[in-house]
């Protein structure tokens, strides 16, 4: 009874997954998961537009479809890309969400997990505002445990990875910065296993 009273107050209704401590900023790029999935799978990346400046608005509109590709010579590549995250996490700690955690944001693109295909079907993926060259902040941290506790009193969570454990071929991310043994550390974390 504690954890459903608990999930109602974290979560902005019982039928929806949207987190109430983020600020809702709905993207168009999600999809239903597959029929009888369970959300076992946080998936932590890194993000930055344009890379290594951690300011502005380009990330959500990246995820929203309205990033001008004529604001910065590396947004042409952008051009056509439909993606999202389920969260991303600023550097202030301020938490966004863009999709219901019940649908399946498109963050992972091919990957694979411990024999798995398609890992968007069963997981969550995490922006942190970052790249490769900077540590994360402090408030990144903080907020990061309270997502994990929010989150798995609405899912089956078993396992954490970052997005270069899924698709090593391809990404990187969240990269050397990202300090895997706090997470584990975290008491909100301790029972998500990193299998690599």
């Amino acid at each position: 009874m504690a954890a459903a009273r608990a999930s109602r107050g974290a979560w902005r209704d019982d039928a929806s997954g949207w987190l109430v401590a983020a600020r809702a900023v709905p993207s168009p790029n999600f999809d239903a998961r597959p029929a009888h999935a369970r959300v076992e799978l946080l998936v932590v990346h890194h993000i930055s537009l344009p890379a290594g400046r951690f300011s502005g608005d380009a990330v959500e509109r990246l995820f929203t479809n309205r990033l001008d590709a004529s604001a910065h010579p590396s947004f042409a590549e952008l051009r056509e890309l439909r993606v999202s995250a389920h969260f991303l996490l600023r550097r202030r700690g301020e938490l966004l969400q863009f999709v219901d955690t019940d649908r399946r944001a498109w963050h992972a693109g091919v990957s694979r997990f411990l024999g798995r295909e398609r890992c968007n079907d069963f997981s969550i993926g995490v922006e942190l505002e970052g790249d490769e060259t900077h540590r994360f902040t402090e408030a990144q941290y903080r907020r990061l445990r309270t997502l994990i506790a929010a989150l798995r009193e609405r899912h089956p969570l078993r396992w954490i990875a970052g997005h270069s454990d899924i698709a090593a071929e391809r990404k990187r991310d969240p990269g050397p910065h990202f300090e895997w043994s706090r997470v584990h550390a975290m008491r909100e974390a301790r029972e998500l296993v990193r299998p690599y």
